[in-house]
């Protein structure tokens, strides 16, 4: 239930004062849907995303529709919410995804690596060092277009095939890209097994290795219920991007095992609480994770979302 003046704002000197959150619930958080979600509905989410105050959303990825159905409707798609005033990144995996993507308007994107050989060849039919071959014409040319360019790396706290990811694979390919050019990295947790001190440690040799914090976002799947945790101790050692999915939405579909991401109403929650500006109307946000579940004709795993819209029923 709603209560005035909750959560009480608590601030901490060693944390922000503002976070960015990086909104991924319109591509991350419906590519695994079974069920077509039409583009006008998509369209909708992704409007009403950005009047709760969500600055960065992202909308869709411009992959061949045979590797992820859901978005086969990226040209129809990004014609409808490109007018919108947010940041409106797009996955591109190749060339032929960047051509589409510059095409339509896009001015951010971002390319999807693996810090682990396992997930590279089964995500994308490649070694890792082919992988980020492939990456590196689209970087440069996005970078010659004055288009923002963000990497995901995935698997970076470990690996559904190869278990514990050594850091130091994670820093090599963290390196590679920032090299390439991107402007902004996203440490992907794909399979929700990281803690807080792995998270702290990874950060730490990132570091070492001349890669800014400024640079970095954090990306949490909640299976093992430590993504608000994992996020805290990222923030307290100064990220201030952190990726999360309205509702709770998504998973990732070549990693059976990950559950759903971070939900974006939690971490507001968290935030506010932390007197940390987000510059998000939650109320709203709400409202919006609400709707998209009615659609989905599921009730949304966000806690908060069923505190505050009277979700959960009293058991006796």
């Amino acid at each position: 239930m709603t209560v005035p003046g909750l959560p009480m704002a608590v601030p901490s000197r060693d944390l922000p004062t503002r976070v960015r959150i990086h909104e991924v619930g319109a591509r991350d958080g419906l590519q695994n849907e079974k069920a077509t979600v039409p583009a006008e509905v998509k369209a909708e989410f992704i409007r009403r995303l950005a009047d709760a105050g969500l600055t960065t959303i992202e909308a869709t990825s411009f992959v061949h529709p045979k590797w992820v159905p859901q978005l086969a409707d990226a040209e129809a798609l990004f014609p409808m919410v490109a007018d919108l005033p947010v940041a409106l990144p797009v996955l591109v995996p190749n060339e032929r995804g960047l051509d589409r993507a510059l095409a339509l308007g896009a001015r951010r994107v971002a390319v999807f690596a693996s810090a682990t050989e396992s997930f590279a060849k089964t995500n994308l039919n490649r070694t890792v060092d082919e992988a980020l071959a492939m990456f590196e014409p689209v970087v440069s040319r996005a970078k010659s277009e004055d288009v923002h360019v963000r990497g995901y790396l995935s698997m970076c706290f470990g690996d559904p095939w190869e278990g514990a990811v050594p850091i130091a694979q994670v820093v090599k390919v963290c390196r590679a890209l920032l090299d390439m050019g991107c402007d902004e990295l996203s440490l992907g947790d794909t399979i929700g097994v990281a803690t807080p001190g792995h998270v702290v440690a990874l950060l730490a040799a990132l570091d070492e290795a001349g890669v800014p914090v400024s640079a970095l976002g954090v990306h949490f799947h909640d299976t093992y219920g430590q993504a608000l945790a994992n996020t805290l101790a990222a923030l307290q050692q100064g990220v201030t991007t952190v990726d999360a999915s309205a509702g709770g939405l998504g998973g990732c579909p070549y990693a059976k095992s990950a559950t759903g991401n971070l939900a974006t109403e939690d971490l507001v929650w968290m935030l506010r609480g932390l007197g940390i500006d987000t510059g998000i109307d939650l109320g709203r946000l709400v409202a919006t994770s609400t709707w998209m579940a009615a659609h989905l004709g599921r009730p949304s795993p966000s806690r908060t979302v069923r505190a505050l819209s009277h979700e959960d029923t009293e058991e006796h």
